[in-house]
């Protein structure tokens, strides 16, 4: 049987949900199938190809059909299932979408049954809707073909194939056809072992809108008809006089196979199988007569669009900034949805969140329909207020903030309820020109590129030169290979050596992390310049499904900074710890002081996993002061600046040891730097630096007064990987008159609309101590 993954980056597929197989309540005799217990519960098997007796699970839970995760899947919870669905057993079961992705919920993940349950909810599991997974990970079953003696489906197998599942593209002009993304061609649809086409007849932009939206476009646009039809009936060589060489269609005729007509869509659909339509049957060769094949013609957004024409528009449509934005995605169309109100971005609560609302903010990002609506912070918990509630979009909205919501309170949403969404987005190949080997697993391995590509030549593969590459980079490369978030990038990969692959391709490489390619990395042009350029100084990567997301508690540094004149003669410990400007070494020692700005430090994962040090223990160094080890060198930056950006204190490079301070309820603190413990920040932790400890401060000794920004930037060197770098800096403002500070207005680098930062830094200080 072929995959329907491997289908997906040949020809452009996108998978669309099954209609059959409906498996309601039946009263059969012994020893029959099984009842759920609590809400009704439907099954259904889907997907293609397929025997009736296997294929992807789909459940019908809370008035909405969904799919169960593959994780920790086994041949017990199989047994449920083929039960639930009428037959005796299961014989096996398929991981990874093996019969396509499904659509919608994943209302099942972790699943553990010991087979005999009367129901698949009485199994263990995470609870219904909450999962970590994509439909890349859906399962199936294999059940064993002998029925449950007197159970009754509540609709019958037909033996014709009566579903749609997946649709592409077809290209049918020359040029168009190695052009990517494929904007324009004919609809077909998946039908046994080929593809089929759709008559035009009744076709009108509600259909190709929804067509467009599934190929990841976000509108369509008015296709030339006359331009194919007369393709349809000339013969090759009129076509080729009077369409030119530009234009020219492809020689070959392809016999046409319509499978379906009189499709209806609205064009709020996310799929067309959601839409009203018709199969022919039987011999459908003769069929749509007096039409011809549906043709669609889309429109891309300014990530994928191609030509100075389409940038120009896509560049007057986009001025001033977008007020919707996707955050902790590690692919390119999805993340945690933020939106803009009153200069500060905020999070969407998930209640009522669905597909039409997350189609709506798809199309508005850019992308097409939406794959999934996801609920409970499945991209990882904001931070900020929470602007919207209870959002019902129709579908037919522009932008989110034409749909109706409500405002909440408090007590209404708290920020593990952060609607987040995953969006279609075109097929570009970009998958294709990448790959690991000699990794433990595909989630690992050196990296090698493929160039030479451009004229239809076969590719020629070749390493990465490992100078320079580091996390950045590695979060490129993950996000090609669709593999999520980089853990480690790896500068020699001496220990992958299992290629026959040695010659160097590529080097400079140098990221700003979010490229869909590393070939839109700055890098050096056709002449390769490396140093070592040895198989085992090749670059490498490690990713990650989910990873940390570190970020400081703004008020608390508001609201612990305060200065203290130290003397010197207890200060002895900190200098040697470089947490001093460079002028204490000539200060009178042990007499005077030093002026010190502290605070306290309070630094949050909010991601969806660990944050874990980079350095093995081996490495970590005693620091006498703390009495502790610290597992990084450089752990935060703390600076104080001038409005333009001047440091004007030296910048104090703190070294950290990180545990677990506090954690949020329901959440066990799992490190602690005592007794050479392990060390990290647990998800839904922190860590707690109070503002009376040694180097929890910034030496201001030598400044004057005046007005400043202070600056604290976590991670500042990438040493560990997280899902956003973008809220690593925290800034205040404050006035500093040589006596006393006042800190206010702390924000995360990314927790203003621009206008709000630019007002920000040119803040001309305060006129009193009455902070507003």
């Amino acid at each position: 049987m072929g995959s329907c993954s491997t289908w997906a980056w040949q020809e452009l597929l996108v998978l669309l949900s099954s209609l059959w197989l409906w498996v309601g309540s039946a009263q059969p005799t012994p020893p029959g199938p099984t009842h759920a217990s609590g809400p009704q519960l439907k099954f259904r098997l889907a997907g293609y190809p397929r025997k009736h007796n296997e294929g992807r699970v789909e459940v019908f839970y809370n008035d909405e059909w969904g799919t169960i995760c593959d994780d920790d899947f086994t041949l017990a919870n199989a047994h449920v299932l083929c039960r639930h669905l009428g037959f005796v057993a299961a014989t096996g079961w398929a991981h990874s979408a093996k019969y396509g992705k499904g659509v919608g919920r994943i209302w099942l993940d972790n699943v553990n049954c010991a087979g005999g349950e009367k129901s698949i909810g009485d199994c263990k599991h995470r609870g219904w809707g909450n999962s970590d997974c994509s439909h890349e990970e859906d399962a199936g079953v294999i059940c064993k073909d002998e029925r449950i003696p007197g159970f009754k489906d509540s609709n019958v197998i037909e033996t014709e194939q009566s579903h749609v599942e997946e649709v592409r593209l077809r290209p049918v002009v020359s040029g168009a056809r190695r052009q990517l993304p494929v904007t324009e061609g004919i609809v077909e649809v998946r039908y046994k072992d080929g593809w089929a086409q759709i008559c035009d007849e009744g076709w009108d932009s509600q259909n190709s809108r929804v067509v467009c939206g599934m190929m990841g476009f976000p509108a369509e646009k008015k296709v030339n008809r006359n331009f194919y039809k007369q393709a349809k009936s000339q013969p090759k060589q009129k076509r080729r006089e009077d369409i030119g060489s530009k234009k020219r269609l492809f020689s070959e005729r392809q016999q046409l196979n319509y499978r379906l007509h009189s499709v209806s869509c609205t064009g709020t659909e996310v799929h067309l199988s959601m839409c009203t339509f018709e199969f022919y049957r039987g011999n459908a060769s003769a069929a749509c007569g007096a039409g011809m094949p549906a043709v669609v013609s889309c429109v891309p957004g300014p990530l994928f669009a191609t030509g100075n024409a389409h940038k120009k528009k896509q560049r007057q449509q986009q001025q001033g900034q977008p007020r919707i934005r996707l955050k902790g995605g590690a692919k390119v169309g999805e993340g945690r949805v933020e939106v803009l109100k009153n200069s500060e971005w905020g999070t969407i609560c998930d209640d009522r969140w669905n597909l039409l609302s997350a189609s709506v903010v798809c199309r508005e990002l850019g992308f097409g329909s939406a794959k999934e609506a996801l609920t409970g912070a499945r991209m990882g918990q904001g931070t900020g207020p929470i602007h919207m509630n209870e959002v019902q979009c129709l579908g037919t909205e522009k932008s989110l903030w034409s749909c109706p919501f409500k405002n909440i309170t408090q007590e209404d949403c708290k920020h593990t309820e952060d609607a987040a969404i995953r969006c279609n987005i075109p097929y570009m190949g970009y998958e294709n020109l990448i790959r690991l080997s000699g990794g433990r697993s595909r989630f690992e391995g050196r990296v090698e590129v493929a160039v030479g590509t451009g004229n239809g030549d076969q590719p020629r593969w070749g390493l990465v030169c490992g100078e320079g590459w580091g996390t950045l980079e590695a979060m490129v490369a993950c996000r090609q290979l669709g593999l999520g978030f980089a853990n480690h990038g790896l500068q020699e990969t001496w220990y992958w050596d299992a290629s026959n692959v040695t010659e160097m391709v590529l080097s400079g490489v140098k990221c700003a992390g979010h490229e869909m390619s590393l070939s839109h990395c700055q890098h050096h042009s056709a002449s390769l310049n490396c140093k070592n350029t040895g198989t085992r100084f090749a670059a490498g990567v490690i990713c990650s499904e989910t990873a940390s997301d570190l970020l400081l508690h703004a008020p608390l540094v508001q609201e612990t900074a305060y200065i203290e004149d130290r003397p010197l003669h207890m200060l002895y410990c900190a200098a040697e710890e470089n947490c001093l400007s460079s002028s204490a070494r000539l200060a009178n020692w042990p007499y005077g002081h030093r002026r010190l700005l502290r605070f306290s430090s309070q630094i949050h994962n909010n991601g969806r996993a660990d944050f874990r040090p980079k350095a093995g223990r081996h490495s970590w160094v005693w620091h006498e002061c703390h009495r502790h080890y610290h597992s990084m060198d450089i752990f935060t930056h703390y600076d104080i600046l001038t409005p333009n950006g001047t440091k004007v204190a030296e910048g104090h490079k703190a070294s950290f040891c990180l545990e677990d301070t506090e954690c949020e309820e329901d959440v066990a603190k799992r490190y602690e730097c005592a007794n050479f413990g392990e060390q990290g920040i647990t998800v839904g932790c922190w860590d707690l630096y109070r503002h009376d400890i040694d180097c929890q401060w910034i030496d201001i000794t030598d400044v004057k007064p005046g007005n400043y920004i202070l600056q604290v930037v976590i991670n500042p060197n990438f040493e560990v990987a997280e899902s956003d770098f973008t809220n690593n800096a925290m800034k205040c403002n404050c006035k500093y008159d040589g006596h006393r500070i006042w800190v206010h207005s702390c924000h995360i680098g990314d927790a203003l609309s621009e206008e709000a930062n630019k007002r920000f830094e040119q803040y001309p200080g305060q006129l009193n101590n009455q902070i507003s």
